[in-house]
């Protein structure tokens, strides 16, 4: 088969089309004919080497995320899922896989796709969902009747987390372009602000929580807004050590090189009284049941920009780069 190899670190020509051998279903896996699967900036910010210290990938490999496919196959063990059904998943963290045509994922990590969805919509919710679910729920405890603040609604997290966050009750306000204010609006944004005009940090004051999905100045801007002993939880702004250890099994030389270049934003946050957090999101089985449950109950919809075919993957990857995306970018099988 076909299958999009990450071949080395570097710019877009690290990926390409390669002949590979067909995977099977080892003990505890699903194999997935895969129909259709999520590009996102954090595959190709492993590509560019960003993650390289933390996380170093056996190349050449199947790249890929997440996934939409029809069940295949299952390995021993597995009595949660049969032949025909339809699925979908963020894949290992370290073994990947999702740009192929069929791939073999464990089944702990597999979730039942919403029953209202096409694959090509379903593809894009497992990544950013679970981690605008984590962010929330997990980490911040968002509760009813929170302010939270979530940066960069009309990105494909965003869309997500906007959601997630009215659904638990909370008031949200987020940043967005003119092109992207309608409909963060219609998703639940009650305060939108144009970042080409103003500073969130400027207008918004005494939120609850924050979650950061653009890093730099945007998450030190974040803690301003903050109320004393609120959280702010990011996936734009540098790993902690906690983080990799505990993720990737980082050794003291990594986390004391995280230590020290965390040092900064970890100060910002003291001294508003923040407590701040860096989050890896962590594939979940449970966790997609959950997202596709809302899905058909009708309190969580997908927002898919553009759909790819499989052969344009390239191409898909240099529209995702220009950061203009609004929702996810999907190829389809």
């Amino acid at each position: 088969m076909q299958a999009y190899m990450m071949t080395r670190y570097g710019d877009a020509s690290a990926m390409e089309l390669r002949d590979v051998p067909e995977p099977v279903a080892g003990d505890g896996e699903v194999l997935i004919r895969v129909r259709a699967a999520g590009l996102n900036r954090i595959d190709y910010k492993v590509r560019q080497g960003a993650m390289r210290l933390v996380h170093r990938l056996t190349l050449p490999q199947v790249a890929g995320s997440e996934l939409s496919g029809v069940v295949e196959g299952v390995g021993a063990g597995v009595t949660r899922f049969a032949v025909g059904d339809r699925v979908f998943a963020r894949v290992d963290k370290k073994k990947l896989g999702a740009y192929a045509p069929y791939a073999a994922v464990d089944a702990a990590l597999v979730g039942r796709m919403p029953k209202s969805l096409n694959f090509a919509d379903a593809a894009g919710l497992p990544l950013a969902g679970l981690t605008a679910l984590q962010a929330l729920r997990d980490e911040q405890g968002v509760t009813a009747g929170d302010r939270v603040f979530i940066s960069g609604g009309a990105g494909g997290v965003g869309t997500l987390a906007i959601q997630l966050a009215v659904w638990m009750g909370a008031e949200v306000a987020t940043t967005a372009s003119p092109r992207g204010e309608a409909l963060v609006r219609s998703l639940g944004a009650a305060t939108v602000i144009n970042y080409q005009k103003q500073k969130f940090r400027d207008v918004l004051s005494d939120y609850d929580g924050a979650f950061d999905l653009t890093g730099g100045q945007d998450l030190s801007d974040s803690f301003a807004i903050l109320k004393r002993g609120a959280k702010a939880v990011s996936i734009g702004g540098l790993p902690e050590p906690a983080n990799v250890r505990a993720d990737f099994g980082a050794g003291p030389l990594v986390s004391t090189a995280l230590w020290v270049a965390g040092a900064k934003i970890r100060r910002q946050a003291r001294k508003r009284g923040v407590d701040y957090r860096f989050l890896f999101m962590h594939p979940s089985g449970p966790g997609l049941d959950l997202l596709a449950d809302l899905v058909d109950k009708g309190e969580l919809k997908t927002v898919t920009d553009r759909v790819f075919p499989f052969e344009q993957i390239p191409e898909g990857f240099a529209y995702l780069e220009q950061g203009h995306a609004k929702g996810k970018v999907v190829i389809q099988m």
